[in-house]
């Protein structure tokens, strides 16, 4: 019985340009998004990774800009669909229709089918949109009566919900909280980016070109695919992931009873495709723990669930997280040649 076939080694050269490629298209979306930096970067990661953001913010913070601007500078589809408690199944992915002249019925596809898709406070949705939604982030697929439907490839959904207002809104369940590869805080800008905004607003924005055809992003994403992972950086990742279930194995025995639940192996997932994807970005044909740590935030935060003793205690999410990052030391991988003969050298550093 054999292994899995050996990965082809790729061209540092190849992922330099993609790279040179990806920063083109990040310096077309800031002439009208200001500021925003780890929101785009998690963007594209996202997209190379093909998984999925959820984005958190008051409004009035250009979350729908950042993406529509997004789409349109890799000349991709791009659809916004408002969540209401009153929308039904049919309102997303589409219904039959009956045709009179021909006597028979015709699919009528929904906004979901697009490249990139803005679900807008999605936590305003009834539980029949929920799961509709689900299929066609998972799937990548929706089904109208017998019928199912490839969705387009690049296929992105970036959903927005507001942390100050619950009037109307329903709780997102954890089955399906856990499909986004990431969640991210949007915050104020600051002074100067705000100055900028209020500049840029008061004139027509500059013309977004497009810096990148769908296909290109195809072949970005099948090198994410190649970029190489050291084992030591797999540990990484599955370890941080399991530290928020067992903080007591990190040392820190004191948030047991903060949490209830830790992130699933879908997080230990998430963090080596999102470590390969944002390698490429970063112009590297091989991940390293730096790119797991930088994306632990995103990928653990909404996967934690405090007890109630956590609650009580008004435990920050935010610092539960930081704590447990910290105290998992990071691996050193000296990679040298990583597709030679030579294995990389690894060391450990010590916790804080």
């Amino acid at each position: 019985m054999t292994g899995p076939a050996p990965l082809t080694p790729l061209p540092p050269q190849a992922v330099i340009d993609a790279s040179a490629r990806l920063r083109t298209l990040l310096f077309e979306v800031k002439k009208v998004i200001v500021g925003q930096d780890l929101l785009l970067e998690r963007l594209l990661v996202a997209l190379l990774a093909r998984g999925h953001v959820l984005v958190e913010g008051v409004p009035g913070l250009a979350k729908t800009l950042a993406i529509h601007t997004t789409a349109q500078a890799i000349g991709a589809s791009f659809r916004r669909i408002q969540f209401t408690p009153d929308l039904v199944p049919a309102d997303l992915i589409g219904t039959r229709i009956y045709n009179q002249k021909t006597g028979a019925f015709e699919v009528e596809l929904g906004p979901v089918v697009a490249n990139l898709i803005l679900a807008d406070e999605i936590n305003r949705a009834p539980a029949k949109i929920q799961s509709a939604l689900l299929e066609a982030m998972q799937e990548r697929q929706v089904t109208i009566g017998s019928q199912t439907f490839p969705l387009p490839d690049p296929f992105l959904v970036l959903a927005t919900q507001n942390p100050i207002e619950s009037e109307g809104t329903y709780f997102l369940p954890e089955a399906q909280v856990d499909r986004f590869m990431f969640k991210v805080i949007v915050s104020y800008p600051g002074f100067h980016e705000e100055m900028t905004v209020v500049e840029r607003v008061s004139h027509k924005f500059e013309p977004i070109n497009v810096q990148l055809s769908s296909e290109e992003l195809r072949g970005m994403q099948r090198m994410a695919d190649q970029v190489y992972v050291h084992p030591s950086v797999v540990e990484y990742a599955v370890t941080l992931a399991r530290a928020t279930r067992d903080p007591a194995s990190v040392g820190l025995s004191e948030l047991r009873r903060s949490v209830v639940y830790g992130a699933s192996p879908r997080a230990s997932v998430n963090l080596i495709l999102g470590a390969k994807a944002l390698a490429i970005v970063r112009g590297r044909e091989y991940a390293l723990p730096e790119d797991v740590r930088d994306l632990a935030p995103e990928v653990l935060r909404h996967r934690i669930m405090l007890s109630y003793e956590g609650l009580a205690e008004e435990v920050r999410l935010e610092e539960l997280v930081g704590r447990l990052i910290a105290a998992v030391p990071l691996p050193r991988v000296h990679l040298g040649d990583p597709h030679g003969a030579a294995p990389p050298v690894v060391t450990r550093d010590e916790p804080a």
